[in-house]
């Protein structure tokens, strides 16, 4: 049951409804790949950059799930680069945030709740901690891409 209820929280940060405001789905319904592309305030992140960054985040839980990908990714791969920056790749790359996340919630979702409180081999933190941490680590972005939107605007 427990696994049940973080597999509709990892969807739901995504797609929504979530309590505090808008989900990802929402935050990034208008945003052009002129506006993810832009850096509005110097030395930030810019969406696109934060929006693959979440994505890696979420397919490297997915991994440390299955017990695979435990050493901590190489810079390139945590904040991996911004290819093309056209209307095509944009979509892309939303639409892979989503597929993540929705990977990472089947996932869970078919969890045993007894393996949640298991510590990943080779790491100091349990399934439940690293599937709470996606959670929280893909909201956190969502509200600086919400802050970076707003500064772009102005």
């Amino acid at each position: 049951m427990e696994t049940v209820v973080l597999a509709n929280h990892i969807k739901r940060t995504v797609t929504g409804p979530m309590w505090h405001g808008p989900a990802l789905d929402e935050v990034l319904k208008d945003v052009t790949p002129e506006l993810a592309s832009a850096r509005p305030i110097p030395g930030a992140h810019t969406i696109w950059e934060l929006v693959l960054h979440v994505t890696a985040w979420a397919e490297i839980a997915a991994a440390r799930a299955r017990g695979e990908r435990l050493a901590d990714p190489p810079a390139d791969e945590d904040w991996p680069p911004v290819g093309g920056t056209d209307q095509a790749a944009w979509d892309e790359a939303v639409k892979r945030l989503r597929d993540a996340h929705r990977a990472l919630a089947h996932a869970a979702r078919h969890l045993e709740d007894s393996r949640l409180h298991d510590k990943i081999p080779g790491l100091e933190y349990s399934l439940s901690n690293l599937l709470h941490g996606v959670i929280e680590h893909s909201t956190y972005h969502g509200g600086q891409i919400a802050l970076l939107k707003r500064s772009a605007r102005r």
